[in-house]
Order: structure tokens, then sequence, then C-alpha cells
């Protein structure tokens, strides 16, 4: 390329630049009038007449114009030409509140619970449950064999009955010492023990339920040999399932037991279960920061089930901010402000984030509820420049 078509485009760029700045920059036109640039070219750039100007066409009339003098005012029903009032989209200031939800994930499980084990050692000869039945405290779940138990018991109920008798006919003989009919009576009483202890044995090989709840699956089979250590089934009593869930130490003050608690579950989609708070734990955990709280959660109608997760709610009165578009929130040398607007003015408002939300930014700052504050328009906006609200109408627009 040539070196004047260089130059040429130099130039072009040049001006392009030169006008923007003074496009954008109200003041920009004077000072290149001051700068010695005709004032006919700062017009044609600025797109509007300038004082400078007024007063050469006053020249060219053959008005002398003296160095220095101030240009006449604009007749009345004139516009005297200035900045213009920036076109700005604005947006009233609204209250939010923070720390007014604690929102965890928690582990769901019944609030009663027992893995039944046999209180003897045995073979397995008959199960009377089946997963997922209802027992009551004191069913029969299982039986173990228990013929050697029944001869222990006949056995201790015929040495009874000879002791009992023998006992009797001590004490209608007169004859008999005193230290005879006092060894036929502990004879006696050593005979009903025995009995007691075969018929406590021969219970004890029926596996029965100790609470009432739903049978789980059975662990054995009918002909298993068990041991006091053998998983025979699990039953759960899910009336209400307890919740454990872990809160930040902020909230440890603020849950309390009886605090109304909101639950949802995976397996539940949609569905909002209530419940309270059970027990708060009685410290925080050094390592987590973190306190374990276990929340009550009605089931009365048996749609959950131990294990389950839950996401667990948990609302507090909280604290109210004002709260602001993100797109309201700018930043200079000495950190975020919004663009109050007041009286047709802009004013800048300093502000302190507290929480950012999706479509909000709570802050701390000199606002109320209802004041508005600029969201678009912002690049040309200045400290106390003159605005003009978008969709506004009004004397004010008008005259503006």
């Amino acid at each position: 390329m040539r070196i004047w078509k260089q130059l040429l485009a130099s130039v072009m760029v040049l001006l392009v630049l030169l006008g923007l700045w003074v496009y954008l920059v109200p003041s920009a036109g004077d000072t290149l009038i001051r700068m010695g640039l005709p004032g006919q070219a700062v017009a044609l750039l600025r797109g509007a007449p300038s004082s400078i100007e007024a007063a050469s066409d006053q020249t060219a009339k053959g008005e002398p114009a003296q160095p220095g003098a101030v240009a006449p005012a604009p007749a009345a029903g004139q516009r005297r030409s200035g900045p213009r009032a920036v076109l700005v989209a604005v947006e009233p200031v609204a209250l939010g509140t923070v720390n007014d939800r604690l929102s965890a994930i928690g582990s769901g499980e019944a609030i009663q619970s027992v893995v039944v084990m046999p209180q003897a050692i045995g073979t397995v000869s008959e199960i009377l449950v089946s997963p997922g039945q209802k027992v009551k405290k004191g069913d029969v779940l299982a039986r173990l064999d228990d013929d050697e138990q029944l001869i222990e018991r006949d056995k201790a109920q015929v040495s009874l009955k000879s002791a009992t008798e023998k006992s009797a006919s001590y004490r209608n003989l007169q004859s008999v010492a005193r230290l005879d009919l006092l060894d036929a009576q502990i004879a006696e009483q050593g005979a009903k023990l025995a009995v007691s202890t075969a018929e406590l044995n021969l219970k004890r090989r029926n596996i029965m339920a100790p609470i009432d709840g739903i049978a789980g699956i059975v662990a054995v089979n009918i002909g298993d040999n068990v041991t006091t250590q053998t998983s025979v089934v699990t039953l759960d009593d899910r009336t209400s399932i307890l919740v454990d869930f872990w809160a930040p130490e902020r909230f440890a003050t603020a849950i309390v037991p009886g605090q109304p608690v909101e639950a949802t579950s995976i397996a539940r989609p949609g569905q909002l279960f209530q419940g309270v708070v059970e027990a708060v734990d009685n410290r925080i955990d050094a390592a987590s920061r973190t306190m374990r709280i276990r929340a009550k959660v009605d089931n009365a109608s048996d749609q959950l089930r131990a294990g389950m997760s839950f996401g667990v709610a948990v609302r507090f009165k909280g604290e109210t901010f004002p709260s602001v578009d993100p797109l309201a929130v700018q930043w200079d040398a000495e950190g975020s402000f919004v663009w109050q607007i007041k009286d047709s003015k802009s004013v800048k408002t300093r502000v302190r984030i507290v929480q950012r939300n999706a479509d909000t930014v709570m802050v701390e700052a000199a606002l109320k509820e209802g004041d508005q504050v600029a969201i678009e328009g912002l690049q040309r906006v200045r400290e106390g420049g003159a605005v003009r609200i978008a969709g506004a109408s009004g004397p004010e627009v008008a005259s503006q």
C-alpha cells in the first residue's frame, strides 16, 4: 500500500474517533474550539450549532464579535443547546429476606427398629411370618425344635408332684421330725422352680416379636441351625420417620425442639411431608463446624421407608434487606454502587452485597422499598446528571 493511502486511512480513523468523543462527551466540542478547531467543523461533528458558531454567523452579518464575548441568550421559545437527558430503564427496590431458611439433606430411619434374634440355640422348625407383614408385640414369628424341652418340662412336673405329696404327708404326720418336714417343703419349692425353668426354656423355643412393626425379609429357612447371634428378621415401626441432618454453626441457637420442618423425598416427587424438630445435639462438630439435628416426620399413610434420603427445610424469621436487580449493581475503584433516580437526576448510592440469588441481589444500602434504580442505559449516566425514564410520560419528560 502506498504511503498516501496509509495516511488517508489514519486520518479517517482519527476523524471517527474524534466524532465519537464529541458525541459522547458534551464538553468535548468547546474544548476543540478552544484548541483552535473551527466552530463549523465542531458543529458538523456534534450535529447541533454551538455558541461559537452562532457568533461566527453574527460576524458574517457584519456584527463584530469581540474576543471573549459571551454568545447572546436564545430568544423566547428557542431551546438552549446542551447535554441531553440520558434515557434509562429503572426498576423499583424490593425487600428480601436472608438467613430465613435452612436446607439440608438427611437420612431417614424408623422411629423404632429391632433385629430379631433367637434366645436359644436350635433348629428352625417353623416360620410364621412373611416379608411386609404387620405384626403385633408378642406374635410368634418362628419356632425352634422343642422335643428336648418338652421332656424336661414333663420331668419337672413329675418331680413337683412327688415333692408336693411328700410335703403334704409329712405335715399330716405328728411323728415326723420338724427338720424332715422342712426338707420336704424345700424340695417342693425346688420342684416348682424346676418346672418354671423348664417352661421358660420351652417358651424360648418360640421366636416372638418384641415390638409392633412391619417385618422385613426373613433371613433363615426351615432346617437352619441358629444361635443367639443369628438374625432372623428385622421389624420396623415406621408410623413416624426420624430424619437426621446437619446444620451449620450459625443456626445453633435458632433451631429448637418442636420447630416445624418440611421434608421431601426423591421417591415421592412433588409431595411435601410435615414434621417437627425432635432433638438437637448438645455439641458442634469441631471438624465440620456443623450440628446434628433430628426431625420427626409423620408417616401415618406409610408412604416413607427407613433409609430414604430426604431434603429437609427449616424456616426462620431472617433479616430483611433491600433487593435490586443484578443489572443495577455497578463497580468502580471504591466498590459497588447503584444509580438511584431522584427527581429525574442520577445519584450514586453505595451498596454492600449481602447475598446473590438467581434473579435478585440483596444489598445493605440507604435504599427503601419502592426507590427507583437504573438497570439499563448506565453507560452515559453521570453523578447528578439528567435522566429520563423509558416508558414514562408526563410534564417532566415533555419538558426534557
